[in-house]
């Protein structure tokens, strides 16, 4: 009999969790932020999900956030105008950063001595985190809100996508664009994978595999429903993908095959992400939730234990146990 997908709810916001980040490997395991309308964005242990401190100080929802590799830094992206900068260690505030409208992207560079910014008013910024006092440096081109922005190529290149159905490549240096892909419908998540330089986008029911170097299409997967956000495993064996239908799907990356579709949400999946070690992924609902499920199901890890039926002392069927309870903010 196969084993049950049994995962970890994480409890705390009051309003839709939008968008979710993980941090590298540290010392002292790896860490998970997560960004929420009610405007209080939250970090988490990775891989148990439980509750390490709240983020207060924006006045507004907050649409994105995100971890340095090392989580000693985070930063946020929210509809009071501005993105912040943390102390992740402490939770205190670093810096504000004003914009003249939404903020919905944030994404460090490698060295955390940038952070790239976008949002409504349709421009990319760069802030030099050690001038902070210096005005950014801006890259204007889309027609519409970037909903996207990351570093890619060693920090040398910058994606960003965008309401106006396309997803752009610039040059830092030059700070001008090196290639447009256009999409016939709004691109709802995109995702860059270091490792091979793959960038995962997801628009409508289909997830695209793109070379980021080039933006030429690698291969393309159909979902059963329109898919809000995808990500690619680590050792890129899998997808995981999840949308309007509350579900959260598990692709194999090479056959493209469904393996796995799980309902645990109450609401549309807005966002899904796999951890650093791959063992896990995580996502974000309408409903309010974050939910970290297992890559593997049945192997122990985290708060998952499994349990063999000579365990048991009865002639049942493996099963993971104990079902584990809610974490609590």
């Amino acid at each position: 009999m196969a084993m049950r997908q049994t995962p970890l709810t994480c409890s705390g916001h009051t309003r839709p969790v939008v968008d979710l980040a993980f941090s590298g490997i540290t010392a002292y395991g790896y860490f998970l932020i997560s960004a929420c309308k009610d405007g209080k964005p939250m970090l988490r242990q990775g891989d148990t999900g439980d509750w390490i401190g709240t983020f207060l100080g924006h006045k507004g929802a907050v649409w994105g956030a995100t971890l340095n590799a090392d989580a000693t830094k985070a930063a946020t992206a929210a509809a009071d105008f501005t993105a912040k900068v943390w102390d992740a260690v402490s939770g205190d505030e670093v810096l504000t950063l004003a914009h003249k409208h939404i903020v919905k992207t944030v994404s460090f560079t490698q060295d955390s001595a940038c952070l790239l910014t976008g949002g409504n008013d349709k421009l990319l910024r760069m802030y030099d985190l050690n001038s902070p006092e210096a005005a950014p440096q801006e890259m204007a081109g889309h027609s519409s809100a970037i909903k996207k922005a990351l570093w890619c190529n060693s920090d040398r290149q910058i994606l960003s996508a965008s309401e106006d159905k396309t997803v752009r490549l610039w040059d830092r240096s030059s700070m001008e664009e090196v290639k447009t892909l256009t999409f016939d419908t709004s691109v709802s998540s995109m995702e860059y994978v270091a490792d091979g330089e793959i960038v995962v986008i997801t628009y409508g029911k289909t997830i695209g595999f793109y070379n980021a170097l080039s933006l030429e299409l690698i291969k393309t997967v159909e979902a059963p429903a329109p898919i809000n956000s995808a990500s690619l495993h680590p050792d890129k064996d899998f997808i995981v993908a999840g949308g309007e239908d509350f579900k959260l799907y598990k692709f194999d990356y090479s056959t493209k095959e469904e393996l796995e579709s799980y309902k645990g949400h109450f609401g549309p999946v807005h966002c899904v992400r796999f951890s650093p070690d791959g063992e896990l992924y995580a996502s974000g609902s309408e409903d309010g939730t974050l939910r970290l499920w297992q890559t593997a199901v049945g192997k122990t890890y985290g708060l998952w234990k499994c349990v063999l039926p000579e365990d048991l002392g009865a002639d049942n069927s493996e099963q993971m146990y104990p079902a584990p309870a809610e974490v609590k903010a």
